[in-house]
């Protein structure tokens, strides 16, 4: 009996393929041709699961949005104040890990291919807004229950929540270290909100760094 394949499993290889071409030689290295080398496999086979580079990477980009979804629950394991799940959330998003390294320059690569095609503009547009709303909603929920002053606005403090990701460029360039990021998340997060969250919760959040 000839073996099964197992299509998504061969589509999750050339998924990390992808991933460490992108993190070792960059997006412009990372060619259909470079992918099936990297993961083994003929261009014929990676062209039959894919018939686009840019198909092969909002694939890659699914895959390593649902790692890091992955690894957010695992570090939200136990925890419940507000203060905690951002603070895991946002330590997931910076490129502090391996693994979460490989899906920050995925990310890098997918916006820039998705300023120049339309299709990919909307879909991460209609992505990043939904993401948007689930921390603005957060923030409100925070904001009503008092771990937030009442005076602040949701929308601005989202923003200026989700502005933390943008420390990716300053540690993926060694222009900080690890410790000055988390710091800085720490540092507006405490004067985001009201009062600290309990010691039990912060001990787990403090493991994601």
């Amino acid at each position: 009996m000839p073996k099964k394949v197992d299509h998504r499993e061969r589509r999750e290889e050339i998924a990390r393929a992808l991933w460490r071409v992108v993190e070792q030689q960059g997006w412009n290295r990372a060619t259909m041709r470079e992918v099936a080398r990297e993961a083994g496999a003929s261009l014929g086979q990676v062209q039959h699961y894919f018939s686009t580079r840019t198909a092969m990477l909002t694939f890659a980009m699914e895959f390593a949005a649902e790692h890091t979804s992955h690894r957010v629950a695992e570090g939200l394991a136990g925890v419940a104040h507000p203060r905690d799940v951002l603070r895991v959330t946002l330590a997931e998003m910076l490129p502090l890990r391996p693994d979460s390294r490989a899906t920050s320059r995925m990310n890098a690569a997918y916006v820039l291919e998705a300023l120049h095609d339309p299709e990919l503009h909307t879909r991460l547009r209609d992505e990043l807004r939904e993401k948007r709303a689930i921390v603005e909603h957060l923030i409100r929920q925070a904001i009503a229950d008092g771990h937030i002053p009442a005076d602040r606005d949701p929308a601005v403090e989202t923003n200026l929540v989700l502005s933390l990701t943008g420390l990716t460029t300053l540690l993926e360039l060694d222009v900080i270290e690890p410790s000055a990021a988390l710091a800085a998340i720490d540092q507006h997060l405490d004067r985001l909100f009201v009062r600290p969250p309990r010691s039990g919760s912060a001990a787990r959040a403090d493991r994601t760094g």
